[in-house]
């Protein structure tokens, strides 16, 4: 039987830094059936010049003026000819075997509806520090329950992770280029609406380079940023509620709003009356944003702001030190060599 081709996107936009190792990443994987599309997305620094280096009759380069990550994952699309598509952010790797382990795990009377994913862990430069850290939506579920669990946990799935077959990504339809940030939220969100439920693939994944203030992760103070997520949130509980109605998804998505309110709160006063709005048609209300434990002892000596402010920076700021320290000691000790050379599955 002729193995499926699978079409592996690659949107980028001033990656220079890191996109040689993921097209090495997409290079490096075992599933030899496969094209690969790079998309430039405008980019001015050096990253076209880098992608062409590698084009080939594997690896299609295409360029395109700056309009976002969404009409570039779109564009990369429309030339795909692959039965299964597989998007990979510039910054982030694929697991050799990833693509072959997640498509040897379909049964002969899968639906094509089935979408694959996989364990992803978070890193600087040395994978070999990397993490998988379980979770409650590493395993096969419902549509439904998946969405459930995200919302009432507070969890994501990377984008990288999915596997997904091109008569599903047709059903999804396109990613939508309002969308600024959390728009594989939203994205995958309609997948699983137009999908028979999940399998869970462990024993390989991909490596997500953790956010820094330049990447699209970062929400940071941008008022475009978070309108497009204030608009991601109202698409991903419409999506929830039009698979089920009832109390507990009521309550989970409640529980959505509140993990995230603190982005808004109160720069953004209009959203905030929204989703005030939102809770009281799930039948609840919203208060104050509450701190982490580590932070809300801030807020009667400092004030509100300051204490959000300390929440949300901190971390960054340790953050940004950890990946400096890694950076040095990457280039020390694993320049020029494989960038997954130890993996942790």
């Amino acid at each position: 039987m002729k193995t499926p081709l699978v079409s592996i996107l690659i949107p980028a936009y001033n990656a220079e830094r890191t996109i040689e190792y993921t097209i090495r990443s997409a290079l490096g994987q075992t599933w030899r059936n496969k094209e690969i599309i790079i998309i430039n997305d405008g980019s001015t620094d050096r990253t076209l010049s880098i992608i062409q280096r590698y084009a080939s009759k594997q690896v299609q380069v295409v360029s395109s003026q700056n309009q976002g990550q969404s009409a570039a994952i779109n564009l990369g699309f429309r030339l795909a000819q692959g039965a299964y598509i597989q998007e990979l952010d510039s910054d982030d790797l694929l697991a050799p075997a990833k693509i072959e382990r997640q498509l040897a795990a379909l049964r002969p009377d899968d639906s094509k509806r089935i979408a694959l994913s996989s364990p992803w862990a978070a890193f600087f430069y040395r994978t070999q520090n990397a993490r998988f850290v379980r979770n409650s939506v590493w395993e096969d579920l419902s549509p439904v329950e998946w969405l459930l669990r995200k919302f009432s946990q507070n969890l994501y799935m990377q984008n990288a992770t999915w596997l997904v077959s091109r008569e599903l990504a047709e059903a999804a339809g396109p990613w939508d280029e309002r969308l600024y940030y959390d728009n594989d939220g939203e994205y995958f969100a309609r997948v699983l609406l137009a999908s028979e439920g999940t399998r869970f693939v462990p024993e390989t994944g991909i490596y997500y380079r953790a956010t820094t203030p330049s990447s699209v992760s970062y929400i940071g103070n941008s008022n475009r940023k978070k309108d497009a997520l204030f608009l991601s949130m109202k698409l991903q509980i419409q999506h929830l509620r039009s698979l089920e109605e009832s109390p507990r998804v009521r309550e989970a998505c409640l529980t959505y709003i509140r993990n995230w309110l603190l982005y808004f709160y109160p720069e953004r006063p209009e959203i905030v009356a929204e989703l005030k709005q939102v809770a009281e048609s799930l039948g609840g209300h919203l208060g104050e944003p509450s701190l982490r434990w580590k932070f809300a002892w801030i807020q009667p000596v400092f004030g509100w702001r300051f204490a959000k402010w300390a929440q949300l920076a901190l971390p960054l700021f340790k953050s940004s030190c950890i990946r400096q320290c890694d950076r040095a000691l990457f280039q020390f000790e694993a320049l020029g060599s494989s960038p997954w050379s130890a993996p942790h599955f």
